[in-house]
């Protein structure tokens, strides 16, 4: 049961007949504030009595499957009355709050017997991951308002939150990139490592390199008697290669730069970089680690994969645990036994907390191209150009000792083989995508 504020209104109302009564003495105005509450709590009771009753209903979802983070969406719940009175309802939608309801959760409603009334909650979701909602209370109140009957019902609903993916919006100019490569433009290339594509007629501009003189001397030319004419062979980049995305999900993913956790940087620089190796005709095996396998996404192509990636991602948040590095050969093993690039994003910015991933990378050089690719803070450059004052010249002085490590580690990957990335959390993304192209371009895959 709960109570209005109607009936604290009239409650309050009793004011006046006990005052009234009170000039004719204390005891007229007694009995005048019992007679009042009397015929309060009466009024009370009788609408009550005339609610209808609020377990008398049938709830229906209707939700979205699947949203990506920031995006709005409707989510609507059908109330059906199945009661034999009017039921005045005010019905509250118990969404968790990282759900993002826009506005008040709580909706009123008049159904009639026997029909049906949806209602509409607007949310925009803040955090990834699913967001629930598993209970609904339902508060009918009778024809005067005063008292009314609640319930909470179950009424379970979820809507998955997946990543953003904002970097697809450098996914055309990548692509151009790609097709240039791929000798989909008059632009052709050679390189080492490259496949065989075609033979065709020599244009000036060509690498003399890539004549073909045996196809040459079987192509005669027409219009100069006993000429030949000069064929060259275009290459277009290895197709079929092997990407392994390896995730660090440790607690070093949970750091936070320039407002943004390094994991969801590594998230959209892994869903940039999947959706080019696939239009380039590459397979890519996605994985996130810390001490265990915390999402695997394995023998995924076209566009399955990205959503098979999203979804995996989805409910993934960084644990406050260290990583252990050394039992990733031994699952890039699973994954493949060829050669294949493999892409590590972690953070490479304290010797300390690269110690683990430096033991193991002789390892993976050894049989992979192996691409680390890291978040730089752009707050740690601007502090160390501050020299302003007393506390910002200690300030710099900590940023750039910051940068040296990060340089140290850098260049230690670098002497064990490792190629290393390492950008803003905005432009991480493209750059790994970049050097992606570049190593295709150069036949390294």
């Amino acid at each position: 049961m709960a109570v209005s504020g109607r009936f604290a209104i009239l409650l309050a109302l009793g004011v006046v007949p006990v005052v009234a009564a009170g000039l004719q003495g204390a005891d007229a105005a007694w009995l005048a504030l019992i007679a009042w509450l009397a015929v309060s709590l009466g009024a009370g009771l009788v609408d009550l009595s005339l609610a209808a009753s609020p377990r008398r209903v049938v709830l229906t979802r209707v939700l979205p499957d699947r949203v990506r983070l920031g995006e709005t969406v409707t989510a609507e719940l059908a109330v059906q009355h199945v009661g034999p009175r009017l039921l005045r309802a005010v019905v509250r939608d118990g969404w968790e709050p990282s759900a993002g309801v826009a506005g008040p959760n709580r909706t009123r409603l008049r159904i009639p017997p026997g029909e049906r009334r949806r209602m509409s909650l607007q949310l925009t979701p803040w955090r990834r991951g699913d967001r629930r909602t598993e209970q609904v209370t339902v508060r009918a109140a009778g024809p005067l308002g005063l008292w009314a009957r609640q319930a909470t019902l179950a009424s379970p609903g979820r809507i998955r939150v997946l990543p953003p993916f904002h970097s697809r919006a450098h996914l055309p100019s990548r692509l151009t990139r790609l097709r240039e490569l791929d000798g989909r433009t008059p632009l052709l290339i050679r390189g080492q490592g490259t496949e065989f594509d075609s033979i065709r007629e020599y244009v000036r501009g060509d690498d003399v390199r890539s004549i073909d003189w045996r196809a040459t001397a079987r192509h005669a030319d027409p219009e100069v008697p006993g000429g030949m004419r000069l064929m060259v062979r275009t290459w277009r980049p290895e197709r079929d290669r092997r990407i392994v995305i390896v995730a660090d999900t440790s607690r070093t993913a949970a750091a936070r730069i320039a407002d943004e956790p390094r994991l969801d940087t590594a998230w959209e620089a892994s869903l940039l970089l999947a959706a080019l190796a696939t239009h380039a005709g590459d397979r890519v095996d996605f994985l996130a680690w810390d001490r265990r396998v915390r999402g695997r996404v394995h023998g995924a192509i076209g566009p399955a994969l990205l959503a098979r990636m999203v979804d995996a991602m989805a409910d993934i948040e960084a644990e406050l645990i260290e990583a252990d590095w050394a039992s990733v050969p031994g699952h890039v093993r699973q994954v493949t036994s060829r050669r294949a690039l493999v892409v590590l994003l972690t953070s490479a910015d304290a010797p300390g907390s690269s110690r683990g991933l430096l033991t193991v990378l002789p390892q993976l050089t050894a049989r992979h191209t192996v691409v680390v690719a890291s978040v730089a803070d752009p707050s740690v450059v601007a502090a160390a150009r501050e020299r302003g004052s007393l506390d910002e010249v200690y300030g710099a002085a900590a940023a750039e000792r910051s940068r040296l490590d990060a340089d140290r580690v850098g260049a230690a990957m670098r002497r064990l083989g490792a190629i290393t990335v390492s950008a803003p959390p905005q432009e991480l993304p493209p750059a790994l995508a970049d050097a992606y192209l570049e190593l295709k371009a150069a036949g390294r895959l």
